[in-house]
């Protein structure tokens, strides 16, 4: 690091957690985040900021003017230009050292499969359980630590299933593809504007602590959120044996 950057990032090198070496392994990694809303706002906010050295992006949406209540990455200015475009232009005016790559499309199947095998971290702020579940088949042939969050009305959660750990349960442990899920969404339920920001840098903080290798991630934990009595419930999780994605690895 030269001098602008150890000034630059000089308030996480004093943290004995981090230091120089830390910042250096920050600086070194690459974040895979899909969507840049809501959730993927804050996530890809922090991790610029934090001095992430490589930040894949991927959204196939628009900025729309019911987005910008809550999707802090994009501006009135910005309304009609892809969100991954409008990202990218913020990300840059926060942190000019990080490369921001953007994919402007809905990623599925062997671009999926590279784009995680390319990233230390791989952070799901989707909106859809057809991403949520492709994202975990990913991470878990790959071994990649995935960061899941979702926010909806007033209620969020967060967990990390970090596929680096033997013990770690997956997605499909906590939601099995098998029963019946139903995709709700902001555009028909609503969804507090702050409730996301909170999900988000959670978000964030894990994809950051992985990257550390802090080991007191929230692995075989589902952080569950209720913003509106801003009560927090914590649930331990256990790799399902019969899961029909992880049973195996």
């Amino acid at each position: 690091m030269d001098d602008q950057q150890l000034l630059r990032y000089s308030r996480h090198i004093l943290l004995p957690e981090i230091g120089i070496e830390g910042q250096q392994k920050i600086n070194d990694a690459h974040a895979l985040i899909i969507g840049a809303g809501g959730l993927g706002s804050p996530v890809a906010l922090y991790l610029a900021a934090s001095g992430v050295g490589t930040i894949t992006l991927c959204d196939n949406d628009s900025v729309d003017l019911t987005n910008l209540q809550r999707q802090i990455l994009h501006r009135t200015s910005s309304v009609g230009n892809s969100k991954v475009a409008s990202a990218q232009a913020t990300l840059h005016d926060i942190n000019p050292g990080v490369q921001v790559i953007t994919v402007n499309a809905r990623i599925a199947g062997e671009h999926l499969h590279d784009l995680v095998a390319k990233a230390d971290v791989v952070i799901d702020c989707s909106d859809n359980f057809t991403t949520r579940y492709a994202l975990n088949h990913a991470c878990v042939q790959l071994g990649k630590p995935l960061v899941s969050g979702a926010a909806i009305r007033f209620s969020g959660q967060i967990s990390v299933f970090d596929f680096r750990l033997a013990a770690s349960p997956c997605y499909n442990c906590l939601y099995p593809e098998e029963t019946e899920s139903e995709d709700i969404r902001c555009s028909t339920m609503g969804v507090f504007a702050p409730l996301v920001g909170i999900i988000g840098s959670m978000q964030a903080a894990e994809a950051l602590k992985l990257l550390l290798d802090v080991p007191t991630t929230l692995c075989n934990k589902l952080v569950l959120l209720d913003a509106l009595q801003m009560e927090l419930r914590t649930i331990r999780l256990k790799r399902d044996s019969n899961c029909i994605v992880c049973k195996h690895r």
